[in-house]
């Protein structure tokens, strides 16, 4: 008798056992297959273009998204490379290398994204044929979107740049003929929509001049961007071939999210890609 219960206790424990484990590793599958997605952009155009374009069409493929807003280029990436985030929006290429070389990072992107380009604004001017001799143009003072600037205004045939200088690192020492004899005033990207008003001309990187409420529409002249300088979905470099990457790449690739980007996103330069 004793022997029989000893027996039916042993089965009952084995079984209650069984039933945890069955238990655990059901719910360690409902994990497993789980799809969340956290996705860090800077706030305003592509805090907007992730909640309104991509979110959207991942929660179409069945994803959790959760959008995490900076206010800075330092954070997302970091939060990024310690696995806070899955993925985030707000550089372009030359941003990303240098910074993962200089923060000894992996970092890779999924795809380029329509982008605000650059633009010349003027309250003074019309028209870039009414620019006179001798006037001032607030540029960016730090290296990469100076050199933008200085390419917007060979595009507009103001000022012609040195053939044999590096595209992406052109400065004030590469301009060869300055049509219009332009007086370059280098000051904080941040200050230049506010340059507007106290000189003749400024040169707005987009995020900036969205930020201000301006109109990407209202520019003299809007930026010819290399696919460069536009900004681009990045992962870390060992999540590559992860499914939630190539759904990314798929709904920015859609018609869906193209239709999106001309409604909401007026101006944007759109990618090689894309044309």
């Amino acid at each position: 008798m004793k022997k029989l219960l000893f027996s039916f206790v042993l089965l009952l424990t084995i079984g209650l056992l069984a039933a945890c484990g069955s238990d655990s590793a059901s719910s360690g599958d409902a994990k497993a297959d789980a799809k969340k997605v956290t996705f860090g952009a800077t706030s305003g155009p592509y805090s907007d273009m992730v909640s309104k374009a991509i979110k959207p069409l991942l929660e179409k493929k069945g994803y959790e998204v959760k959008v995490v807003e900076f206010s800075d280029y330092i954070q997302p990436n970091l939060a990024l490379s310690k696995g806070d985030l899955d993925a985030n929006l707000f550089q372009h290429k030359v941003y990303m290398e240098n910074f993962a070389k200089e923060h000894k990072l992996e970092l890779s992107e999924v795809i380029v994204v329509p982008t605000a380009p650059m633009g010349i604004y003027s309250k003074k001017f019309n028209s870039l044929e009414e620019v006179e001799k001798g006037s001032a143009i607030a540029i960016p003072n730090d290296p990469t979107n100076a050199a933008r600037a200085f390419l917007i205004l060979e595009d507009a045939g103001l000022i012609k740049l040195d053939p044999n200088a590096d595209p992406l690192t052109v400065s004030e020492k590469d301009v060869k003929d300055n049509v219009k004899n332009l007086q370059f005033k280098p000051i904080e990207a941040a200050q230049l929509p506010r340059a507007v008003e106290s000189v003749d001309l400024s040169a707005v990187p987009g995020n900036f001049a969205l930020a201000a409420k301006m109109d990407l529409l209202d520019a003299l002249q809007l930026e010819n961007m290399p696919d460069q300088y536009r900004n681009r979905v990045v992962i870390n470099t060992k999540d590559q071939d992860a499914q939630f990457a190539k759904d990314i790449k798929e709904v920015v690739e859609s018609p869906e999210f193209e239709e999106i980007i001309d409604e909401d996103f007026k101006g944007f330069g759109k990618p090689e890609w894309m044309e």
